[in-house]
């Protein structure tokens, strides 16, 4: 198939996500990834300064994880896991619990992000339908995102992400972001609905980030003192860690942060490194518990005919391996460094109303005459400047962010720097 026949059939074939289709130009094709970097056809080498969609923690093809999985695709390349198991599903569970909070017990598997919340719902729900209890209603974030299912619609912000199915989606209760001004009526707020009403089955939030909303950040003490009011009111928590997980924060996972801690996290993405489709559900030993029983009525009934596939498994272990080596930890610590020196020292430039970071996360927020919002125009603009700079980017309307893998070297994220240094100043 020629070149040009991939453009032609791309666009009489394929459907492209979160694609305005009517004025949609032709897509980069690319042929080649290797390191921080993609090729494209015409042999431009772009770099991925977002980590496709936040997913390659450690760059593109790298060696390491390549041959982990193409080990594992000689020896076992799926296989059913209800009433079966294998050992990178149950290598992978255990590595995984010994880094996250040790609260937690069990791994779900799925396939995604958005998979790996609604396991997180439906848990909780299960949770209080097994207690005999209808507890169904949620708490979560004003702005969140989720994920695209049913569920994870609902407990996200209703935007122009869910428009067209608001009146399929279950009622939320939906709260601001917590700071030091709103924080203490946040808390008498939730303690008044606790008091007056007994339907509150889970809180759900992104810790510290806020990924879609435009790497929207706060503080964790404001987090745990929402937590710590939830539990003590028997209100399960959710820690949607898609995004932050795996070092991106600063932590391994944003839930270290916390000094309560989640009673279910969601992960996926980074989870093996950008290679496979992969999600995971974790959750304390009384979620659990709960569908210990001779009812076979109270069985937690969900599962994927991709669950826990064994080569995705064996990605997540060998981006594990390379997440567990201090040389990467060195790397997520010169990223942070470098972003904090870039927010001290644009802070007041005059074509920005904010700028902000948290480990290896950037986000400028770009002063337009539209409101900050994801279809702000902006978008088209800034992604095609970077991209002739040989930079790729995905600006959330005029949120322009930086989420790059942790190869990036120093030379190479100056660079960006002065590309988006350059971008501002002719604004």
């Amino acid at each position: 198939m020629s070149d040009l026949d991939i453009q032609q059939k791309d666009k009489q074939y394929v459907w492209h996500p979160f694609t305005h289709l009517k004025y949609a130009e032709i897509p980069v094709q690319i042929v080649k990834g290797e390191g921080a970097f993609f090729y494209d056809l015409d042999g431009n080498k772009l770099l991925d300064a977002i980590s496709s969609w936040w997913v390659n923690l450690h760059g593109h093809c790298h060696p390491y994880i390549s041959q982990k999985v193409s080990e594992q695709l000689h020896t076992l390349e799926h296989a059913i896991f209800s009433s079966f198991t294998h050992q990178p599903a149950v290598t992978l569970a255990e590595r995984l619990i010994g880094h996250l909070p040790k609260n937690q017990s069990k791994i779900f598997y799925s396939d995604n992000g958005s998979t790996a919340v609604e396991v997180g719902l439906k848990m909780v729900l299960q949770y209080w339908h097994n207690q005999g209890l209808q507890k169904k209603k949620f708490i979560a974030f004003e702005n969140g995102y989720h994920g695209d299912t049913f569920g994870g619609m609902s407990v996200g912000a209703r935007n122009v992400f869910n428009n067209a199915f608001e009146n399929l989606l279950f009622d939320v209760i939906h709260i601001p972001l917590p700071d030091m001004d709103n924080i203490e009526q946040l808390k008498d707020t939730l303690r008044n609905w606790f008091t007056n009403h007994n339907d509150i089955a889970g809180f759900i939030f992104e810790p510290l980030v806020q990924g879609a909303a435009g790497m929207q950040m706060y503080e964790a003490q404001y987090l745990y003192e929402l937590i710590a009011i939830c539990q003590e009111h028997q209100v399960v928590c959710i820690a949607d860690e898609v995004m932050t997980g795996f070092g991106r924060t600063g932590e391994f996972f944003a839930s270290n942060y916390l000094t309560n801690k989640p009673d279910i996290i969601c992960l996926s993405k980074g989870l093996t490194g950008g290679y496979m489709p992969l999600g995971v559900t974790s959750c304390a030993q009384f979620i659990y518990d709960s569908c210990v029983s001779d009812d076979k009525t109270k069985t937690f009934f969900h599962g994927h005919s991709y669950t826990a596939n064994p080569t995705a498994c064996s990605a997540a272990l060998a981006s594990l391996d390379l997440m567990e080596k201090e040389e990467t930890w060195t790397q997520i610590q010169l990223i942070s460094q470098l972003n904090q020196g870039f927010v001290s020292k644009h802070q007041k430039h005059k074509a920005l109303k904010d700028i902000r970071s948290k480990g290896t996360i950037l986000a400028l927020e770009i002063n337009t005459e539209e409101h900050t919002h994801y279809l702000n125009n902006a978008s088209e603009s800034t992604a095609s400047y970077f991209l002739k700079n040989g930079i790729i980017v995905r600006p959330l309307g005029n949120i322009l962010y930086l989420i790059p893998p942790y190869c990036i070297t120093e030379t190479e994220l100056k660079q960006v720097f002065e590309v988006i240094e350059r971008f501002l100043d002719q604004l």
